[in-house]
């Protein structure tokens, strides 16, 4: 009897952790806007706060993915476009199992000044937001239009393992339509990368 009360624990944690990470849909409004995040620089930001009139940009991300280090200059790219069109961009860190170490509050200040990072780059609590996207991987992103509304997630482009084979920027391509008022041709893409490293 213990060994199977132990076993449905199991069960149920499994599938409430699936449940946790599902993706969001699209069309869905921003998660948890109003939740305050301590920024690189400092401040206590949101969702909200960074989502300018023309939409908001959120990438999942961390200091120390491959992924992330070959999508690094791409990641600069995308977010300097999203600013010059008006777009708000905040990149989210959600490691809290490696906190205490290379995603420190602190490695964070010190990997966004080396990046030159002219945007926010926020610590996710108990990667509460993390859990609220159903986003599993870094680097990831989310586009939400000027109305809040979720238009694209996925990979920056095509060929998130090798920029040399790039045939299509789809995060760009969605932040051009999106901004003209097009239907956006690639709502969804697959993200690949590191898993975030949630607590266990």
């Amino acid at each position: 009897m213990k060994s199977l009360i132990i076993l449905s624990a199991i069960v149920l944690s499994a599938f409430g952790y699936r449940a946790q990470t599902d993706p969001l849909p699209i069309g869905s409004p921003i998660p948890k806007a109003e939740l305050k995040m301590k920024d690189v620089s400092g401040k206590l930001v949101s969702l909200s706060d960074v989502k300018t009139g023309n939409g908001l940009l959120v990438m999942f991300s961390c200091n120390t993915c491959p992924y992330v280090a070959k999508n690094q200059a791409r990641t600069r790219a995308i977010a300097g476009f999203a600013i010059q069109k008006n777009v708000g961009v905040i990149v989210l860190n959600s490691n809290e199992g490696s906190r205490n170490n290379e995603d420190s509050y602190k490695a964070m200040q010190q990997y966004a000044y080396a990046q030159q990072y002219n945007w926010a780059y926020s610590v996710d609590s108990n990667h509460e937001l993390a859990d609220a996207f159903g986003a599993s991987r870094t680097p990831e992103v989310y586009l939400f239009d000027g109305n809040g509304k979720l238009v694209y997630r996925g990979a920056i482009d095509d060929s998130p393992a090798d920029e040399s084979k790039i045939k299509r920027q789809h995060l760009k391509e969605a932040i051009n339509e999106m901004l003209s008022g097009a239907d956006i041709s690639v709502k969804e893409s697959r993200s690949v990368g590191c898993s975030i490293k949630r607590k266990g």
